[in-house]
């Protein structure tokens, strides 16, 4: 299995958000992006979010794991260590 890098997946991971981005304007994703307060994205927006996510790279993200996730950094780099395994 080959690793992926986080270079790898933060634009895959941007051009999802951009998807699902609810506030309204054209937000500059950056590692730093707040998943909740900058691009307004609720509780049933992540849980779709999650699902594209987890089809995209063929992974399976932990419920206790999303919890911990607020930022398109925090994002990124646990779906580069879930893909890593």
């Amino acid at each position: 299995m080959s690793t992926l890098q986080i270079s790898q997946v933060f634009p895959k991971v941007i051009a999802i958000l951009q998807r699902y981005n609810k506030s309204g304007s054209n937000v500059h994703i950056s590692m730093q992006t707040d998943l909740s307060s900058d691009l307004n994205l609720d509780s049933l927006t992540v849980m779709d979010l999650i699902m594209d996510l987890e089809q995209e790279f063929n992974i399976s993200i932990p419920m206790n794991v999303m919890s911990e996730i607020k930022t398109a950094g925090d994002l990124t780099s646990t779906i580069t260590k879930l893909a890593s395994v």
